[in-house]
């Protein structure tokens, strides 16, 4: 009985160093997938709340509005300024106001979720920089 609690407790040690030392390459694969299952999940919690239709705001009044404005990012000089462009991005209108209902978060956080998937999908990381191999920065 001695020779199976040592023989699981060496086992276990050393599939915890393997794990430990290998964790660079298979640990964003791992984030990434609990990353897809939390938003299955998130998309499951009200069933069919992908049909609703909603109207996306077209001006910068109607953006301010529907709280895609902040201390960061103001509209209210475009709104007092009379601008009579059709507001802001539709499509990133759309992605940011996902965002604030499905993670309920404010839309100075969802704003910067936002550009980090868009970072991301350009492959750009986090801080800026490009994650190019071949990229060489002069400073």
């Amino acid at each position: 009985m001695a020779y199976l609690l040592y023989s699981i407790t060496f086992l276990t040690i050393i599939t915890g160093t393997l794990l430990f030392l290998t964790r660079a390459r298979w640990l964003p694969h791992v984030q990434a997938t609990i990353v897809n299952i939390n938003n299955r999940i998130e998309d499951r919690r009200f069933p069919g709340s992908s049909y609703l239709y909603s109207r996306l705001p077209s001006t910068f009044a109607e953006d301010a509005e529907a709280g895609l404005s902040s201390s960061n990012f103001d509209l209210t000089g475009n709104v007092e300024g009379g601008d009579s462009r059709a507001g802001l991005d539709a499509a990133a209108k759309r992605e940011i106001l996902r965002i604030m209902q499905r993670r309920r978060m404010k839309f100075d956080e969802a704003r910067r979720v936002y550009m980090e998937q868009r970072f991301q999908a350009n492959g750009i990381g986090a801080d800026g920089r490009p994650r190019d191999p071949k990229f060489v920065s002069f400073s």
